[in-house]
């Protein structure tokens, strides 16, 4: 249910900004007065910590823009510079290099929390839509990121996912020569790329705004997946929500700074500083951790455009997951047997992104196999069936109700899982 502000101007320039731009309703609707469930946990919390590191990415991002060359011939030496020469260039590089891994960590906790608490469901379809979109346009955004340093495993990472488009029938190639910029990854792509990376992250700004707006008229959803059912099931977003944000944020942003100032380099390639030549492979090409997953998934299928078709398609499954799961319960507190199969899909999203980071060869290409049919398994197969067959718990009636009662056990009034309105 959207928020409905109850803000009066008092000031003469207040009213008469309200009278022209109500900006300050607008906020004070979507981010003070907003009716939130009560019984929303920390889960919740990284939709925050996610507008928060966007942000520091786009800051720290416009600021090495400024003294980064996107050119063959000298980007490897201009991130040299900003690292040596640059007055705290180290800290920014490391803060944005780090930062990317961070959003990823917080948007898989997002995804997931989404997925175990049915967030998917009518009528927030759009919202998990969007989200998707979201997620697919930050992958792109950090790979083209990945790039620019220009080290052997930018320019090898560039390499392999750029041949992968020729794999489509008909458009393939030109599609691969244009990302190129002519017959192989140079000068051209460089620029390409790094015109990309600047440019996504502000696309990724207006769709986050429809996302929020999204959800905002739908309202949130909330653990137990009972819609609030009269102000007794809410409370306003602002002070609760805003200072429970606030803490989760700053104890992210000690990770997070744990990472940038003392393991700056852990999750990156130590290839990667080496400066990119084509005339030598590294050992071994891996992308960045999180992307892993999806390159087991490419390196399962023995096919290259089925491999490619499979990566792809184990994204595009989650624009159809609103309509995959089939069953009328929301929350996966109260579906059992979801339940189960929920971690078995964690489990299995872990262990294909150990096995992206494995030597495609051996035992590690059959589990990978393996893993990747349960993946879409899980989709495609299980979901649509635990909704006919499984029995979930009785629903509390209310939300308050379960907070009342602790969330746990079966509540006074229960009453049998109704369909979803």
């Amino acid at each position: 249910m959207a928020g409905h502000s109850t803000y009066v101007p008092q000031s003469a320039g207040a009213k008469w900004l309200e009278s022209r731009l109500p900006v300050i309703s607008l906020i004070r609707g979507s981010f003070v007065d907003f009716p939130t469930p009560k019984n929303l946990n920390y889960w919740w919390t990284f939709g925050g910590i996610l507008a928060v590191m966007l942000v520091a990415q786009i800051l720290t991002g416009v600021v090495l823009v400024m003294h980064y060359t996107p050119s063959t011939a000298a980007a490897f030496d201009s991130v040299e510079h900003i690292m040596r020469d640059v007055n705290f260039g180290w800290m920014l590089r490391y803060l944005h290099a780090n930062g990317a891994s961070m959003f990823f960590i917080a948007v898989y906790i997002h995804i997931f929390r989404g997925m175990y608490y049915g967030s998917y469901k009518a009528p927030r379809e759009i919202s998990w839509i969007l989200g998707v979109i979201i997620f697919l346009i930050m992958m792109g955004t950090a790979f083209m990121g990945y790039v620019l340093p220009w080290g052997q495993m930018s320019f090898w990472g560039a390499t392999v996912i750029t041949n992968l488009f020729s794999a489509i029938p008909l458009v393939g190639e030109a599609i691969r020569t244009w990302l190129w910029g002519g017959f192989a990854v140079d000068n051209p792509t460089l620029n390409r790329f790094f015109s990309l990376h600047y440019l996504l992250p502000f696309m990724l700004v207006g769709i986050v705004i429809l996302h929020v707006w999204a959800f905002h008229t739908t309202g949130n959803n909330n653990p137990t997946g009972v819609q609030p059912k009269s102000k007794q099931d809410t409370v306003p977003f602002h002070p609760y929500y805003t200072i429970k944000d606030l803490f989760a944020i700053i104890v992210f942003m000690i990770l997070f700074s744990w990472f940038a100032f003392y393991a700056p380099n852990y999750m990156g390639h130590p290839d990667n500083y080496i400066e990119a030549n084509p005339m030598v492979t590294p050992a071994h090409i891996v992308p960045e951790w999180y992307f892993l997953p999806f390159y087991a998934i490419l390196r399962a299928i023995p096919d290259k455009l089925g491999g490619v078709l499979a990566m792809f398609g184990a994204i595009a499954v989650l624009f159809i997951l609103p309509w995959l799961d089939t069953s009328k319960v929301r929350s996966g507190s109260y579906r059992p047997l979801f339940k189960q199969f929920f971690w078995l899909f964690a489990i299995c999203a872990v262990a294909l992104g150990y096995l992206g980071a494995m030597p495609a060869e051996g035992i590690y290409v059959i589990l990978s196999r393996i893993f990747t049919a349960y993946y879409f398994a899980h989709f495609l197969i299980i979901l649509p069936l635990l909704g006919l067959l499984e029995k979930p718990l009785p629903l509390p009636a209310s939300i308050s109700e379960a907070v009342l009662k602790g969330g746990s056990g079966k509540p006074a009034g229960a009453v049998a899982a109704p369909e979803i309105k």
